[in-house]
């Protein structure tokens, strides 16, 4: 028997993924089994036990999965030869909009990132500490990178379209980038 590639396992992984994204943002999170997932994804229930310990762990792993490189990609943005509102514009499409555009739309959109705000509460603020410490660097002023952080996470409340937040972010970024 031929032992499986690592391409093929990271495939597997990415199809479990893919998989448990569709089930919590249709169903949401606390409908959704790991049998919904596995028959989702085309395999077997034990198989996803192989790469994710319980539930929880796959909607965190899910959660990695989309941000995975987003810090470091907004961060290398304060370095660049941009204007502040370059900055602003494309560090909102790299921490907001492409995470966004995968979960928007969908029914339970909104409970998919609460839930996975509030299951990994640790991580999610290491992730908003390292995003203010970006918006420091790009507005040079502490006070201006908070009130630009609290109005950008209100924006996701009523789970707007992408179209709608483009708009949202525009004029968000206009005022803060004069």
């Amino acid at each position: 028997m031929a032992k499986a590639t690592t391409t093929n396992i990271e495939e597997r992984k990415k199809d479990i993924l893919d998989a448990a994204l569709y089930c919590f943002l249709n169903f949401g999170y606390s409908k959704t089994s790991m049998d919904d997932v596995a028959k989702k994804a085309g395999i077997s229930r034990p198989l996803i036990y192989l790469k994710f310990k319980n539930k929880e762990d796959l909607l965190l792993g899910l959660f990695d999965h989309i941000m995975e490189g987003r810090l470091e990609e907004a961060e290398k943005l304060c370095k660049m030869d941009m204007t502040k509102k370059e900055k602003l514009s494309r560090m909102v499409e790299i921490l907001k909009f492409e995470p966004w555009s995968k979960i928007s739309g969908c029914a339970m959109s909104q409970e998919f990132f609460n839930t996975c705000c509030n299951l990994d509460e640790k991580n999610f603020e290491k992730f908003e500490k390292q995003k203010l410490k970006i918006l420091i660097d790009i507005l040079g002023d502490k006070a201006e990178a908070e009130v630009f952080s609290m109005a950008s996470d209100g924006m996701l409340e009523d789970v707007p379209s992408c179209t709608v937040l483009k708009k949202r972010y525009g004029i968000l970024i206009d005022k803060f980038s004069k």
